[in-house]
């Protein structure tokens, strides 16, 4: 019974997260046509059958997220994990912003940051208003509403999606004695690492990223519960600051799509290059066009709509093959609602 329970309320609890995304969504459309429409034809319709579809995954997703918390991969209390604080302290800056990030996205204005945001030194791909946002991902708001943005977007998905990295990790972790050391690539605010940390507390987590605002974010996240504090490190994951054979495990989630295709392939070498032989790198990224050919809709539309200037090239880049020149091998991949997830290990 109380499993019983447990599971209503988590999928109750989704319900209310996905129930609020949608309409959250279609009421900022509907201001949107009346403010600021964008113009006839810039996308393409979605059939009704392929949103009936993308309904179906994400109950699918939902199911598997329950079954792996009640298999012990993860602890339940991680189905419930959502900042609330942060939800009601900047939900309205995330609506006061809006019109601005309409307004950028109708002058096309990719590269605009405000006089305070000091963008030098970051490689070009990265200075970019990616989702339109104010302050790509170089300011205190931009780390602030980060997670938000990302949830709404998805309708509640976003951490779901994270946690399907857990099971691989921690089949990989569990073999192990002593305190792995796992490396987030890109960790942003901190939230894969938190589940990381909650899930393997045996663990030494690391975390990188270009970003020093979302690193603030992350160390305010991560220090907000007991549990070892991760070591957080401002750097380029073109160049990342640790030895060779480091780590024992590797994770990047949401990452590749918004790196161009050279830079991708440097980061997954230098991913190999950190990580320990016998170790496993595991990413989570975007579906592609070849997994759901119904969502190619959605995934021609996505690069406009959100301004993400890599994902085009990214939809049809074969990872695998990528994965494998670097020296990956034993390449698994699987896919679970909007995104996709490839395990590989280094001999």
């Amino acid at each position: 019974m109380p499993d019983t329970l447990t599971k209503l309320a988590y999928q109750t609890f989704q319900q209310g997260k996905q129930a609020f995304g949608y309409t959250h969504k279609t009421l900022i459309n509907r201001l949107r046509e009346v403010v600021s429409p964008v113009e006839p034809g810039s996308t393409s319709k979605i059939p009704a059958s392929t949103l009936s579809l993308l309904k179906q995954r994400l109950d699918e997703l939902t199911e598997v997220d329950w079954q792996d918390a009640e298999a012990g991969v993860y602890p339940a209390s991680l189905l419930f994990d959502n900042p609330w604080d942060d939800f009601f302290k900047y939900y309205p800056m995330l609506v006061f912003d809006t019109p601005s990030v309409w307004e950028r996205s109708k002058k096309k204005q990719y590269q605009d940051f405000g006089a305070d945001v000091d963008t030098d030194g970051y490689p070009s791909y990265y200075v970019q208003n990616f989702h339109h946002q104010t302050d790509g991902y170089l300011s205190d708001m931009s780390a602030n509403l980060y997670d938000l943005q990302v949830e709404l977007l998805f309708n509640g998905a976003a951490d779901p999606m994270r946690r399907r990295i857990l099971a691989p990790l921690k089949r990989h972790l569990d073999n192990l004695t002593g305190n792995p050391k796992v490396l987030d690539v890109a960790c942003g605010t901190g939230r894969t690492l938190k589940m990381i940390r909650d899930t393997l507390p045996q663990a030494s987590p690391y975390g990188v990223d270009l970003s020093p605002t979302y690193l603030r974010k992350a160390n305010e996240l991560l220090s907000q519960e007991p549990g070892t504090l991760p070591q957080l490190i401002q750097a380029n994951a073109e160049a990342l600051p640790y030895l060779d054979n480091y780590f024992e495990a590797t994770v990047s989630v949401f990452l590749f799509h918004e790196l161009p295709a050279d830079v991708r392939q440097t980061v997954i070498n230098e991913c190999y290059r950190v990580t320990k032989p016998g170790g496993v790198f595991i990413i989570c990224d975007s579906i592609q066009k070849s997994d759901n050919p119904e969502f190619a809709p959605m995934m021609d539309n996505f690069p406009s709509v959100f301004h993400e200037p890599y994902y085009r090239h990214y939809s049809t880049d074969d990872m695998q093959s990528r994965l494998e020149s670097a020296g990956f091998h034993s390449v698994e991949v699987s896919n679970h609602f909007m995104s996709k997830y490839w395990v590989a290990k280094k001999g």
